[in-house]
């Protein structure tokens, strides 16, 4: 079972910067208190997860299943249905190293979804390896330092053309037929065609595959889309 905790609303502007980079901070409802701090309105609530758990050292028992609703801020652009303050429905499993995690992770959404009276055939839950990008990244000779990089502009894509990331792709040393290669691969939708890709030995394959099983055994299949293109 899932136990519920709660953490504070206001938490160190820190707690955001060390995760994200500086730039986040133009996404925070972000103040300097009356104690000189620098503290901001929780915009996730990740972080201080990670900040209440590493506290204790080792002194939790694991595996450790929490679940949280918290209220949110974000200071960007409204569109329809995404505003500054929201709620979020938050579940985490720690301590677990293989995909069982994320297996009944994902039973307990559809679990949900079911409840409130959707199918499969009203909801997809797209699902990817962040090992995948990784992968195809190292056959590309993108050295892993700019990984992470990559990833978030990689991410944009879903979104904007090339052409308005292309600046900052050549800032990062990445030419276009490059780029051109890396989102070739990721518009694949099966995990038979990553394998074609990325062989019968890679490790993203092999761990999504066991996913996928183990979600057949939940009974959930139907529910799960298969989408190179998720970096997050």
């Amino acid at each position: 079972a899932f136990s519920e905790y709660d953490a504070p609303v206001l938490e160190s502007e820190s707690l955001y910067t060390r995760k994200a980079g500086e730039e986040v901070t133009q996404q925070l409802y972000n103040f300097v208190d009356k104690g000189e701090r620098n503290v901001a309105l929780r915009p996730e609530m990740t972080p201080s997860l990670a900040r209440m758990v590493m506290a204790k050292k080792g002194g939790l028992p694991l595996p450790l299943k929490w679940y949280s609703i918290p209220q949110c801020w974000r200071y960007e652009r409204m569109t329809r249905g995404r505003r500054r303050e929201h709620f979020q429905w938050n579940m985490d499993i720690w301590g677990v190293e293989g995909v069982e995690a994320e297996a009944e992770l994902l039973s307990a959404m559809v679990t949900f979804f079911r409840k409130v009276g959707l199918t499969a055939d009203d909801v997809g839950i797209k699902i990817n390896s962040r090992l995948v990008i990784g992968e195809v990244l190292t056959e590309l000779g993108i050295p892993e330092e700019k990984f992470a990089a990559t990833c978030v502009l990689v991410d944009k894509l879903e979104k904007v053309p090339l052409d308005a990331v292309q600046g900052d792709l050549e800032e990062l040393g990445l030419s276009r037929e490059v780029v051109e290669k890396l989102t070739t691969v990721l518009t694949n939708n099966s995990v038979d065609k990553i394998r074609g890709v990325l062989g019968d030995d890679s490790k993203a394959v092999q761990q999504l595959t066991e996913l996928f099983d183990l979600c057949k055994s939940y009974g959930i299949e139907d529910w799960l889309l298969f989408d190179a293109s998720v970096v997050r």
